[in-house]
């Protein structure tokens, strides 16, 4: 796998966290970025599929659609009517 380097601009209290929490995980800064960002990545790539599904489900039916799916409704009703 190809690698890249890249220079990035931080607070220096961030910056101070980064290297405190890199020592305590015995890990570089370079690491604790890229597992910073994958993170970052899946939740950005779940947040937006979730946004994705809840647009598919919040459709309204058509007019028809909602006559078609009462039309059923009546007729599942008249089928079952006094069964239970």
């Amino acid at each position: 796998m190809t690698t890249v380097k890249t220079a990035i601009s931080l607070q220096q209290s961030l910056f101070d966290q980064v290297e405190a929490l890199a020592r305590e995980m015995q890990t570089s800064r370079s690491r604790l970025f890229v597992l910073a960002m994958e993170e970052f990545i899946e939740r950005y790539q779940n947040r937006k599929l979730l946004q994705e599904i809840n647009a598919a489900y919040e459709d309204v039916p058509e007019p028809a659609e909602q006559d078609h799916l009462r039309s059923m409704r009546r007729q599942h009703r008249q089928l079952v009517e006094g069964q239970w």
